[in-house]
């Protein structure tokens, strides 16, 4: 029997909306990254952690690359995104079945930098018709890279998802565990409920409301039976304000309504949520307030 421990961090990177954060929630079992059908849902360097008995594989989720860095948030997020790509131990380029594009390419420039094996996720076979298409697909990808390997799944579907796992843990170096075995994520619980509230924020909201907005937690309160959570919703012009409350308050209300049951399923506990929305100005493009907001 084999008692030596593996442990590694593997980076999933890809262009945004190509199933990153599906990819590690499916992985985990558990909704650790919020997801959204808008591009650049992922702001942050979100990390789950999946451990049996030999292995410790550390998931790093990036946010999408992508080519316009017209503000200050924008250069951040491609700035975490490109960051990982040179330390990881694995790396996980994400495409979707059925489209490739210039943004692809983008992150096919920086997967130069990488030291490590780089395995090619093929994402949405589900949705990739003919079927037959799939394997002129493989093809033609194993022309742009040397890939250390390449996998089609659907994440959405748990689809061949456990064939990359296991190719993942090949590449995995010996050594100790880094986390204890029962933990999933590095993220407090502050930020996985502001990143809730979030979640409901992008789906409520439209065009560019749900990139000029970010969430606060104000206060978090553990009572007898109840947890009280003030939050604010930070919008970046006074125009952007009456989009997210909502005629007589209604999209506030249904934000707040469909976070809470979320953020009572992550703590197993009743909440009371408060919520509010605040002017930054201009706060995408200003270095300052992003350090304010936790971004750093």
């Amino acid at each position: 029997m084999n008692d030596k421990t593996r442990c590694g961090y593997i980076a999933i990177v890809g262009r945004p909306n190509v199933g990153k954060s599906t990819l590690l929630n499916c992985i985990l079992g558990q909704k650790i990254s919020i997801t959204s059908p808008k591009p650049q849902t992922t702001r942050s360097q979100i990390l789950g952690i999946k451990s049996n008995e030999q292995d410790q594989a550390i998931y790093i989720d990036t946010p999408g690359m992508h080519e316009i860095e017209k503000f200050a948030m924008n250069r951040f997020m491609n700035k975490l995104a490109t960051s990982v790509i040179a330390d990881a131990d694995v790396v996980v380029f994400m495409v979707e079945a059925d489209h490739w594009n210039k943004e692809d390419e983008l992150v096919l420039t920086h997967l130069k930098e990488a030291k490590a094996p780089v395995i090619l996720a093929i994402n949405k076979i589900d949705e990739l018709k003919p079927k037959s298409l799939l394997l002129p697909l493989i093809n033609k990808l194993q022309n742009k890279f040397d890939f250390a390997d390449i996998i089609p799944l659907s994440a959405s579907y748990a689809d061949n998802v456990s064939a990359l796992e296991a190719k993942i843990a090949e590449y995995l170096p010996e050594g100790p565990h880094l986390y204890p075995d029962e933990q999933v994520t590095d993220k407090n619980l502050r930020f996985q409920i502001s990143e809730l509230i979030r979640e409901k924020l992008i789906h409520a909201t439209e065009q560019e409301v749900p990139y000029s907005t970010t969430v606060e937690i104000e206060n978090y309160e553990e009572k007898d039976k109840l947890v009280e959570i003030s939050a604010i919703i930070w919008v970046e012009r006074d125009g952007q304000k009456p989009i997210v409350i909502g005629k007589n308050g209604e999209r506030l209300k249904l934000i707040g309504t469909k976070a809470r049951k979320d953020i009572e399923r992550l703590l197993n506990q009743k909440v009371f949520l408060r919520l509010w929305v605040k002017v930054k100005d201009k706060w995408t493009d200003d270095e300052r307030a992003l350090k304010s907001l936790g971004f750093e």
